[in-house]
């Protein structure tokens, strides 16, 4: 038989050519992060309070822990039914939750715009930083007299203690934010001719995001020992006023239900914040956030 000579390649069918695309594709897809770790992990977070509970129940039950001193866990369950039941903790609640709200916009606005004054222009600094490092060294029981002084016994010093907690940790996480963002972006935005508006709008603002999320988290926990300590003094409701009132009677079972409704509100507020940061902070996600 004559030699034909080297045959040409014959094209590959339709089957071959999917297989390869696919093959193709796998090894070039991106590796996003080690894979999810077992539900086992979450579980385990909850055995050192689980047997912290276990614990106090036993110590109770066998007179180790004396009810005068901290009551049992199931007695705790039964009062916060109760008082879920006769409207006292949910009165309570409302109270202290509207209490943080107002003292917390208040803050908020307070700290983000001094921390804009002073981080976007060197005379704001001079003349604001001094007096913000000043003030973060008061202790809150410190500045009860003087506000009790000046604004009275009313709800206006609870709200103005909490107000100044909040502003605080704001201030100087967004100062110490805008200070961070890179000076080239601003050379940019001259390049673009961006006014001033817009470059704190496009550039200050969402450079210093990331800190003044921190400093949100921090300023939520101390609102709330703020006004822990706010209800504590010339209060007549809200969750302080019910565990002070509990302390004259000797009531610990009140008391703990209340520093408990204390700790979830600010467990629910971070958790919250930090969604938040999730979702606006996505673009930055590295490969421990998978």
């Amino acid at each position: 038989m004559a030699d034909e000579g080297p045959r040409p390649p014959r094209s590959p069918s339709p089957f071959a050519r999917g297989a390869v695309v696919s093959s193709i594709a796998l090894q070039a897809r991106p590796i996003t992060g080690r894979p999810r770790l077992p539900s086992v992990s979450v579980l385990a977070r909850f055995v050192a309070p689980v047997l912290l509970i276990v614990i106090w129940q036993i110590a109770s039950s066998t007179g180790l822990l004396p009810e005068r001193l901290l009551a049992a866990p199931v007695t705790v369950v039964r009062t916060a039914v109760d008082l879920v039941e006769d409207g006292t903790l949910t009165k309570a609640v409302s109270v202290s939750l509207r209490r943080a709200a107002l003292g917390f916009v208040i803050g908020a606005a307070t700290g983000i715009g001094l921390a804009l004054v002073a981080g976007l222009s060197r005379m704001g600094e001079y003349l604001v930083d001094p007096l913000m490092q000043m003030l973060r060294t008061l202790p809150f029981y410190g500045l009860i007299p003087l506000f009790i002084l000046w604004f009275g016994i009313g709800e206006l010093p609870k709200i103005v203690l909490v107000a100044f907690g909040v502003a605080i940790p704001l201030y100087l996480n967004t100062f110490a934010g805008i200070r961070s963002v890179d000076g080239k972006l601003a050379e940019l935005a001259r390049v673009q001719r961006l006014s001033r508006g817009g470059l704190i709008l496009h550039i200050v603002l969402p450079g210093a995001l990331p800190q003044t999320l921190v400093g949100l988290r921090q300023s939520l926990g101390v609102a709330w020992l703020a006004l822990i300590v706010a209800e504590q003094v010339n209060a007549d409701a809200g969750l302080g006023f019910m565990i002070n009132d509990a302390r004259e009677f000797l009531r610990t079972d009140v008391i703990v239900v209340g520093l408990l409704v204390y700790s979830v509100l600010g467990l629910l507020t971070d958790a919250l914040v930090r969604s938040i940061e999730r979702r606006a902070l996505s673009w930055r996600r590295g490969f421990l956030a998978h």
